[in-house]
């Protein structure tokens, strides 16, 4: 490969495909918060989970008024994605589920209740002053 000069540089992106670990995990947060939102429709999820061989770690801050099996629904959706045999190299009845989610921290808590310029400015009432906000965003990146 040719070194690129100062002017160009290499984009690249990875897409994984059905099966893949990363495409489980992102199943298994998105049943999570399913089941907060079926009874909780002012329930807020901040899920991550995390799958490998034999593994499902699911973490996070979730705030809520209902009460979520965690590692019923990590199993229901590896079940439901196939993993349902150990000789697949995973088994939704045999897995360890590690459920490692928390309360919503107040810190913030408040950032999603009110946002910063409303906290600071009671007596502003500008809409979008008032909506607060989580971290929600889309980032990629690279090691150098």
């Amino acid at each position: 490969m040719s070194t690129l000069s100062d002017h160009e540089y290499l984009f690249t992106s990875e897409s994984v495909t059905e099966g893949h670990p990363d495409k489980v995990a992102d199943q298994i947060s998105d049943g999570v918060l399913d089941a907060v939102l079926r009874d909780d429709p002012q329930g807020r999820v901040a899920c991550e989970t995390l799958v490998n061989t034999g593994l499902v770690v699911v973490s996070g801050e979730i705030t809520t008024s209902t009460w979520v099996d965690i590692s019923d629904v990590a199993r229901e959706t590896v079940r439901r994605i196939g993993y349902t045999d150990a000789e697949f190299g995973f088994d939704c009845k045999t897995c360890a589920v590690i459920n490692a989610i928390d309360k919503q921290s107040p810190d913030i808590a408040q950032g999603v209740d009110r946002a910063w310029e409303a906290r600071m400015d009671p007596a502003d009432d500008d809409e979008l002053d008032l909506a607060g906000a989580g971290d929600q965003g889309m980032m990629f990146g690279y090691a150098t």
